[in-house]
C-alpha cells in the first residue's frame, strides 16, 4: 500500500477529477459513433437497397450486438494480459473505418460489416472508461461514476441520432449524417493517447480490501466468473437478465420506432427527434439516478426502473393515433426508466465483485445486458414479420414488466464499503 501513497495515488472523484473528466469527454466521442445510426440506417435499409424483410433491415444491429457483447465478454479477460489505456486505444484504431463505410457502402452487406467493426469499438471503449472511471473513484462512489459516464455517451447518442435526422432531412440520408462520425473517431483517438492508465488505483483498492480471502486463480478467471455473475450468485444474475432485457428494449426501439413512426406519416425529423430524446434523457437522467443509487441503494431503482420502461411502451400504442405525440411521450418514459436502471445495475454488480475479478464480472454483465441488442433485433424482427409492429412494442412491454419482477426477486442491495 505504501508504493501507491508514495507516487500520490488517490482513490476519489475529487481526487482524479482531471482523468476522470478527460475519461467523460472519450466516452462523449464513443457514443456520439454508435449514435450515427440511430435515425438513418434502418431507413438505409429500406429506401437505398431496397430491404423487405424487418429482420433483414434488423440484421445490422444483430451483428453490433454479438459482436460488442462478445468484446466486453473479451474485454475483461484481456485487462488480465494488457492495460486499459492499450485496449482504449486499440478500440479507437478499430472504429476508424466505420463513418466512412457508412456513408458510401455499396451493398447491405457492408453496413452489417461496419457493425461488426462498431462493436468491437463499442465493446473495447465503452469498456474502459466504465472500468477505468470505477478504478478511479473507488467504492463509495460507483454509482456517481457509472451515471456520469453513461450520462456522456448516451446523451452524445441521443444528440447524434437528432442532427443526423436533420442532416438526412436536408441533404439525404447519405453521406452527410454518417461523415460526423469521423470527427468522433479522431477525437476520441486523440484524447484516449493522452489519458493515463488506472493500474495504480486498482493496486490501491485492493491493498485497502477488506476481504482478504477473494477467489484466486481458476476460481478468478474468465470461465468461473462468467459462471458465477450469469447465475451462481443471486444478485448477479438478477442484475444480468434487467440488463439484457433493458438493452433489448434499445436493440427493439432502434429497429422498431424509425418504420412504425414513419408509417404513421412521421417525417426524418420527427423520428430523429423521438430517437434523439430517448438516449438524452436516458444519459442526462443518470447523474441524479447515479447519485440516488449511492444514496437509496441500487435495487429500488432498478426494479422501478424497469416497470418505467415497460409503461413506455404502451404509452407508444395508447396514443399512436397522434403518432408525434405517441413517440415522444414514449421516448420521455422510456428514457427516464432507463436513466434509473442503468448506473445502478453496474453499480451493482461492482459491488457484488470482488476487486480482483471485478474486470470479468463487469465483463460478463455487459456482455448479457448488450447481447440484448441482438435478441431484441431479432425477436423485433421476428415478430414484426409475422404479427406486425404493433405486437412487437406489447411483447417487450410485457417482458420488461417480466424482468422488473425477477429483479425484485433475486437482487439484493450490499453497501460499498468506503
Amino acid at each position: 500500500m505504501s508504493s501507491t501513497a508514495d507516487t500520490g495515488v488517490r482513490l476519489g472523484l475529487r481526487e482524479n477529477r482531471a482523468q476522470f473528466a478527460l475519461l467523460v469527454v472519450v466516452n462523449v466521442c464513443v457514443g456520439g459513433l454508435v449514435g450515427l445510426e440511430r435515425t438513418t440506417v434502418p431507413l438505409i435499409g429500406t429506401d437505398v437497397f431496397g430491404l423487405t424483410s424487418d429482420l433483414a433491415v434488423f440484421s445490422f444491429i444483430i451483428a453490433f450486438g454479438l459482436t460488442k457483447a462478445l468484446t466486453n465478454l473479451a474485454a475483461g479477460a484481456l485487462t488480465a494480459r494488457f492495460r486499459r489505456k492499450q485496449l482504449l486505444v486499440a478500440g479507437w484504431l478499430i472504429g476508424v473505418p466505420v463513418p466512412f463505410a457508412l456513408a458510401w457502402a455499396p451493398s447491405w452487406g457492408w453496413i452489417v460489416a461496419a457493425n461488426v467493426l462498431l462493436g468491437l469499438n463499442q465493446g473495447l471503449t465503452w469498456s474502459m472508461t466504465v472500468n477505468m472511471k470505477i478504478d478511479l473513484v473507488g467504492p463509495a462512489r460507483r454509482g456517481l461514476a457509472t451515471g456520469l459516464n453513461e450520462a456522456a455517451g448516451y446523451t452524445a447518442v441521443g444528440a447524434t441520432a437528432l442532427l443526423t435526422g436533420y442532416l438526412a432531412t436536408a441533404y439525404g440520408l447519405r453521406p452527410a449524417p454518417e461523415l460526423i462520425g469521423v470527427v468522433f473517431v479522431v477525437a476520441g483517438l486523440a484524447l484516449s493517447l493522452v489519458v493515463r492508465d488506472t493500474a495504480a488505483h486498482v493496486a490501491l483498492e485492493l491493498a485497502r480490501h477488506t476481504d482478504h480471502s477473494p477467489p484466486t486463480g481458476p476460481a478468478a478467471g474468465l470461465a468461473a466468473t462468467f459462471a458465477r455473475t450469469s447465475w451462481h450468485h443471486r444478485s448477479l444474475r438478477g442484475a444480468s437478465q434487467a440488463g439484457l432485457v433493458n438493452n433489448l428494449n434499445d436493440g427493439l426501439t432502434w429497429g422498431v420506432f424509425p418504420l412504425l413512426f414513419t408509417d404513421h406519416g412521421l417525417g426524418l425529423a420527427a423520428v430523429g427527434l423521438i430517437k434523439g430524446l430517448y438516449p438524452i434523457l436516458w444519459g442526462i437522467g443518470q447523474i441524479p439516478t447515479g447519485h440516488l443509487a449511492d444514496r437509496l441503494g441500487r435495487k429500488p431503482l432498478i426494479v422501478s426502473g424497469m416497470l418505467v420502461q415497460s409503461a413506455g411502451f404502451v404509452l407508444a400504442l395508447v396514443l399512436l393515433d397522434r403518432p408525434l405525440l405517441a413517440g415522444v411521450t414514449s421516448a420521455v418514459v422510456l428514457g427516464i426508466g432507463t436513466a434509473m436502471v442503468y448506473p445502478a445495475l453496474i453499480a451493482s454488480v461492482s459491488d457484488h465483485a470482488h476487486p480482483r475479478w471485478r474486470a470479468n464480472a463487469l465483463g460478463t454483465y455487459r456482455f448479457w445486458r448488450d447481447i440484448g441488442y441482438a435478441v431484441g433485433a431479432l425477436v423485433a424482427g421476428v415478430l414484426a414479420d409475422t404479427v406486425g409492429l404493433n405486437a412487437t412494442v406489447v411483447a417487450a412491454a410485457v417482458l420488461t414488466a417480466g424482468s422488473g419482477v425477477l429483479a425484485a426477486w433475486w437482487i439484493t442491495d450490499r453497501r460499498p464499503v468506503a
